[in-house]
């Protein structure tokens, strides 16, 4: 594997999976208090959402940096245009969605079905390189439905990466079945097969490829890093959050003191008054940060104390600094 000195992509060493209704920009401020270095992810945003959705989906915090777009679609030129939008705005990377089983995914043909039709998605990524200048990458399975031979995977990274000049695949070490299994059946049904994306490597040396699915310690995050050159993990970053402050130190050497979890707690006391001003609910951030204390004592009673106050009307920062004092058993 690349030392970090040379390789193209350090921050890919380690990153937080993009997951919808989870990596909301709440949740990768908080998750960017944890860990300096891992690269967080948006959770997929579609074309048409970015292009003519009254919401603005691609509003985020500067301090959440590095942080990538994923983006979900099958158009060349709609890609390219939201690709130029995301790279004016400061994002560090953008990654094409090829991995997602939903049928409402299939139905914008995008996601997961993709893998059919690689000459397509090095269309799509050709492209969003040719339209910015940050790292266009894509995440995307081992298989889809019978189609889960080695040479299908093989074929799909070599049309993409010759054809779509792209470099950098995130591979989830799981097969997808496009019918027949939900979502979330899809993230745990299918068998992981990790030796294929390691022979992905093997076989394209030259080619960034990160590993996701079913990575749940730092331990194995360095297993993985003997054969791949990043770990991207999922929902036990969500769950169990408290291991991003691990991250820095192990995974990217960097000495320094490992953040306490009641500090980043009240260091988002600012960031959640300035939400509330805005009229966010305290509850739509307070979500992401139920698992912060898990393994530690008064970690229930703060999960309950979020859970029961946080989304009362008029609820502020004084239910999270009550919440805290549960677990610390002091007044922050």
């Amino acid at each position: 594997m690349n030392s970090d000195k040379t390789h193209p992509y350090p921050m890919q060493r380690f990153s937080v999976a993009p997951m919808l209704d989870w990596t909301d920009r709440h949740c990768r401020y908080f998750h960017r208090l944890l860990s300096g270095q891992t690269l967080l992810y948006t959770e997929m945003i579609t074309t048409g959402a970015i292009l003519f959705g009254k919401g603005d989906y691609l509003a985020y915090s500067q301090e959440e940096q590095p942080v990538a777009l994923q983006l979900g679609g099958s158009d060349p030129q709609a890609l390219a245009e939201c690709a130029r939008r995301a790279e004016a705005l400061g994002y560090s990377e953008i990654n094409l969605n090829a991995g997602c089983p939903s049928d409402r995914v299939q139905n914008g043909r995008f996601g997961a079905c993709l893998m059919a039709e690689p000459e397509l998605v090095a269309d799509c990524v050709k492209a969003m390189k040719d339209a910015v200048s940050i790292p266009v990458t894509v995440k995307t399975r081992i298989g889809i439905d019978d189609s889960d031979s080695y040479e299908f995977l093989q074929r799909f990274i070599t049309v993409v990466s010759e054809q779509g000049d792209c470099d950098n695949f995130t591979l989830h070490a799981r097969k997808a079945w496009l019918s027949g299994l939900s979502p979330k059946e899809n993230r745990e049904i299918p068998p992981l097969d990790y030796p294929r994306v390691y022979q992905v490597k093997q076989e394209f040396p030259h080619l960034t490829i990160a590993i996701n699915g079913g990575i749940k310690t730092l331990e194995q995050a360095k297993e993985h890093l003997q054969y791949v050159d990043g770990v991207m993990m999922g929902r036990e970053a969500y769950q169990n959050p408290g291991i991003l402050a691990q991250v820095d130190r192990e995974l990217f050497g960097i000495e320094g003191d490992i953040r306490q979890a009641s500090d980043v707690v009240e260091a988002m006391y600012p960031y959640i008054e300035q939400e509330l001003s805005k009229g966010t609910y305290l509850g739509h951030i307070t979500r992401h940060m139920l698992g912060l204390f898990q393994g530690i004592p008064g970690a229930r009673q703060f999960r309950r104390h979020l859970s029961e106050n946080a989304h009362k009307a008029g609820a502020d920062v004084e239910v999270l600094r009550q919440a805290l004092a549960l677990v610390t058993g002091k007044d922050s």
